[in-house]
């Protein structure tokens, strides 16, 4: 019988992208917070606490992903690299590729969504200004599951989407697809429940499908250009 005094056991170790000694560079799974937060006060574990334990140094998020994004995350070592890496975010001198898995087949194989967003998601947006934003798009796949999720179709059509944000607002890809009427599965915000629910059921995974693949930057200290690269995890194999 464990003793209800024994230690927790140890947190797996994060995947190590990229590492020296101005940046970190992990591969975050889906449904692992960036850093603590007052909206999941409950929650404990964040990828932030948990690399500062595994190199055991502080380290500074550059940037966000959310909690059920999975992929490419950038961490810096000192918080002026934090802070350079931000203001080369901020002027879009990086670029970003995800791939995300939405409701039904879009008609083109690829387009630009050009979508002015509200800042704050949570709000109302008519009570706010509204930010520039854009986020090209192609489609890599189309398929056909064997779910019914609308009794009209015996079917459920989803496709497989490679997205490129020109900005970084907040949920800017789960907010233009959902304006473009093809909603990232698995989204409990912009999504559909009973087909986030249907299709969770028949896959026997649950999470937002949503995966960080590429994030190409100028590295602040050796001028070097990485590109950061995360492979989609073996759930992701039917759709690739």
């Amino acid at each position: 019988m464990t003793s209800p005094f024994a230690p927790p056991p140890p947190l797996p170790l994060l995947s190590l992208l990229y590492l020296d000694d101005h940046l970190a560079v992990i591969d975050k799974p889906s449904g692992l917070l960036v850093h603590r937060s007052a909206l999941d006060a409950h929650e404990d574990d964040a990828a932030l606490q948990r690399l500062r334990d595994q190199l055991g140094r502080p380290v500074w998020p550059v940037h966000r992903l959310d909690r059920g994004t999975s992929g490419v995350l950038v961490f810096a070592l000192s918080a002026q690299i934090a802070s350079e890496l931000g203001q080369a975010l901020a002027e879009r001198r990086t670029s970003k590729r995800y791939l995300a898995l939405v409701r039904g087949w879009p008609v083109a194989d690829e387009g630009l969504i050009d979508h002015p967003l509200a800042r704050d998601p949570e709000l109302p947006s008519a009570q706010q200004p509204h930010l520039e934003a854009q986020t090209g798009w192609s489609c890599l796949r189309r398929l056909t599951l064997p779910v019914v999720t609308d009794l009209r179709f015996p079917s459920t059509r989803l496709a497989l989407l490679a997205c490129e944000p020109v900005q970084g607002r907040r949920h800017q890809i789960r907010r233009h697809l959902k304006h473009a009427a093809h909603p990232i599965i698995g989204d409990a915000n912009h999504g559909k429940g009973p087909l986030n629910r249907a299709l969770a059921a028949h896959l026997g995974v649950q999470r937002l499908w949503l995966h960080a693949q590429r994030l190409t930057l100028t590295h602040p200290v050796s001028g070097a250009v990485l590109t950061l690269e995360a492979p989609p995890g073996p759930e992701w194999a039917p759709f690739l």
